[in-house]
């Protein structure tokens, strides 16, 4: 039979909607099931959820939106289309953060009825925090959530040495905002929002800059624009004037952390698995790299023949993030005095 923990770990995951995690301890169940010699059971079960599987998949397709449009011409060098199918319930966020997301939601939703009452739903938003804490997921949930594309800006395409030929770009990329109603990320945001005042700015980032906060202000669209960075003290103070809501995000504590942990692991984790001691060795890790470790836990398990993650194993690969992450950090600092 299945372990008590694998069992929770399904019902919880079915209580919460959340499909693809339901599928994944489901099909660990099978697994656990063909390893105990029983062939005829794990068959079985693989053959439900692949039925349902297949069954999510036709009526997700008849649902689908349809595109309005894949970017061509220029366009395709500028913007990058998809249909995210991320939804809220798979993040881990504070409830501060969950909950100006979720009124963002109930406003779009409801655009029509706010529109009818000369209201307008917020869609512009400032997201910033360090790296890996669900800036670049938000984009991907709201598109999700709200069954729109996810466009992302390609900055590489708009920003070029000559000069005038930026603004140019940008302006093809708002008129494509003004288009095709989706989700719009400016992901690295501060390689052209960087402040005006700048030592080492330039006369060509400030026209870059200038023209970005024309196109916004002019911006009536029923687009949804977001701009996400690192690094919000280098940005011009008069950027954050032209969003409607600047969401801040930070990394996990250790109640966050500990959910994660749980989540990731779900039914591999042994019985004695001390998630509270592991949440403290993941300190100042981001929610995506204690994910990576979750997901080096299990592949270190599986591939051993194991069942179920040790203590060991995900203290290990806690460790090596905790490594990597000060090493990045560190060279990040380096670089900067150097500066």
């Amino acid at each position: 039979m299945a372990t008590s923990a694998q069992l929770k770990a399904l019902v919880k995951s079915f209580a919460d909607g959340d499909d693809d995690r339901f599928y994944t301890y489901a099909l660990q169940i099978s697994a656990h099931e063909a390893r105990l010699g029983h062939g005829k059971l794990a068959q079985e079960l693989r053959a439900i959820i692949d039925a349902a599987r297949q069954k999510k998949e036709k009526i997700a397709f008849s649902q689908k939106t349809i595109p309005i449009a894949q970017p061509k011409g220029e366009l395709a060098n500028l913007l990058t289309a998809s249909y995210p199918d991320v939804r809220f319930t798979e993040m881990i966020l504070p409830a501060s953060v969950s909950g100006r997301l979720n009124r963002i939601i109930k406003e779009q939703r409801q655009i029509e009825a706010l529109q009818s009452h000369g209201l307008s739903p917020r869609r512009k938003f400032l997201l910033l925090g360090p790296p890996g804490t669900g800036k670049t997921m938000t984009a991907s949930a709201l598109a999700g959530e709200l069954r729109l594309p996810l466009f992302v800006i390609r900055l590489d395409g708009i920003i070029t040495k000559f000069m005038g030929e930026t603004s140019a770009k940008l302006r093809l990329v708002f008129d494509a905002i003004n288009q095709h109603r989706g989700i719009y990320l400016f992901d690295e945001f501060d390689s052209i929002g960087t402040t005006r005042s700048s030592i080492n700015n330039v006369g060509e980032v400030r026209r870059i800059l200038n023209s970005f906060l024309q196109f916004i202000d002019q911006d009536e669209s029923n687009s949804m624009i977001l701009a996400a960075t690192n690094h919000p003290a280098i940005l011009d103070y008069a950027l954050f004037r032209r969003f409607d809501d600047v969401i801040e995000y930070s990394l996990p504590d250790g109640d966050e952390r500990a959910k994660l942990l749980e989540i990731k692991l779900g039914g591999f984790c042994t019985p004695g698995l001390d998630i509270k001691k592991l949440a403290g060795e993941s300190v100042g890790l981001s929610y995506a790299e204690i994910s990576r470790a979750c997901e080096d836990s299990l592949k270190e398990t599986i591939i051993n023949n194991r069942e179920q993650v040790t203590q060991e194993i995900a203290s290990q690969m806690l460790a090596e993030r905790k490594r990597y992450h000060d090493k990045i950090f560190n060279n990040s600092q380096q670089i900067g005095d150097r500066k």
